[in-house]
């Protein structure tokens, strides 16, 4: 059956119990499902990258994933977040005020008060609960930092953590970061170690793999039943590790040799020739005081700044890579057109 969702959980028992058992109707609950079409949903949140960042913003960074999502969807340059990680998230899979999901701050930073407890309450369901509730296969792969610092262990309480709060499979690192060569890592809620023995893994690439291989073991238990993924890999967020072959591509592009100034000015008039940024728009003036022009750095200073954001660079590249790959595990499932693709 499909259920309106004005009461979650849907009603128990439909039957009726006398004295005796012959005069009883015995009920079993029909099995929710969406309705007929109900799409995948696939909602990517990056970290820590501004609006400069992607190509598909008039970024120098190459992120062919996601200029194709805007090409083919749309493309919005008008959000709100709360210029914090943790309580950005909390916002996002709640739909609330993030400190009526108890996420004033990052979970780290939580205080005894409401608002700032870092604990997201069962009456502010996420996504997750509410989909999962109308019959979605749900899950989350990456970065999950609305997990109570205090529980964020083996020995839990596991209540807040993703398989708590309506994501029926979890992989990921609990925190606001990971070294993304050896992750503090689990599935669901035991840590892993898939790394082991293997000094070229990524968890860019390892992230990506487990989530297509979801995605395919779904499908193949049951292709009418939808997924939803909350996708939230840990680039660009630091430690920045992408892999040295993405470092190499981004270097042989020469993107940043004239210096952040005419960078800036170069992003800014891609954005007006989008048109994701108005006409008449001016650019601030620069902060001296704060940054030094590119033309008073020595030569060390330049060598140092353009190897960072080359790394930088790279990261974002090869993340947008990969999320590619998910997005072609639908593709080749032939869902993709019934596939609503969210990418922050």
């Amino acid at each position: 059956t499909t259920i309106s969702g004005k009461q979650l959980p849907a009603p128990e028992f439909g039957g009726v119990i006398k004295h005796d058992a012959l005069q009883s109707t015995p009920w079993w609950a029909p099995r929710i499902v969406p309705p007929k079409q109900a799409p995948n949903v696939l909602l990517i949140i990056t970290d820590d990258a501004g609006f400069g960042v992607p190509s598909t913003f008039g970024g120098v960074i190459p992120t062919p994933t996601m200029d194709r999502i805007a090409n083919e969807g749309l493309r919005y340059n008008r959000v709100f977040s709360t210029a914090l990680c943790s309580p950005t998230r909390a916002a996002l899979i709640t739909g609330r005020n993030h400190h009526s999901a108890g996420f004033g701050v990052i979970s780290e930073q939580s205080t005894g008060y409401p608002g700032y407890n870092s604990i997201i309450a069962e009456d502010k369901a996420t996504v997750g609960r509410i989909l999962l509730e109308n019959g979605y296969n749900t899950a989350w792969f990456g970065k999950d930092h609305n997990t109570p610092a205090f529980a964020a262990s083996q020995v839990g309480p596991f209540d807040q953590w993703p398989t708590g709060m309506g994501f029926q499979y979890f992989y990921g690192f609990v925190g606001g970061d990971a070294n993304q060569w050896q992750p503090n890592l689990f599935r669901n809620t035991t840590q892993i170690y898939p790394f082991d023995g293997k000094p070229d893994w990524n968890l860019i690439t390892g992230m990506a793999d487990d989530a297509i291989d979801y995605i395919y073991r779904m499908h193949q238990t049951d292709p009418s039943k939808p997924i939803f993924i909350k996708y939230a890999p840990g680039a660009t967020h630091a430690p920045h590790h992408p892999t040295k072959e993405w470092v190499e591509k981004i270097q042989a592009m020469h993107l940043f040799d004239d210096g952040y100034n005419e960078l800036r000015e170069r992003i800014f008039e891609n954005q007006k020739k989008l048109g994701v940024v108005p006409q008449d728009a001016q650019l601030t003036d620069w902060p001296d005081e704060v940054l030094k022009p590119w033309d008073k750095l020595t030569d060390e200073e330049k060598k140092l700044f353009i190897r960072q954001v080359e790394v930088f660079a790279a990261y974002a590249a090869y993340n947008d890579h990969e999320i590619g790959r998910v997005i072609t595990a639908f593709e080749d499932l032939g869902k993709l057109d019934n596939t609503l693709i969210v990418y922050i």
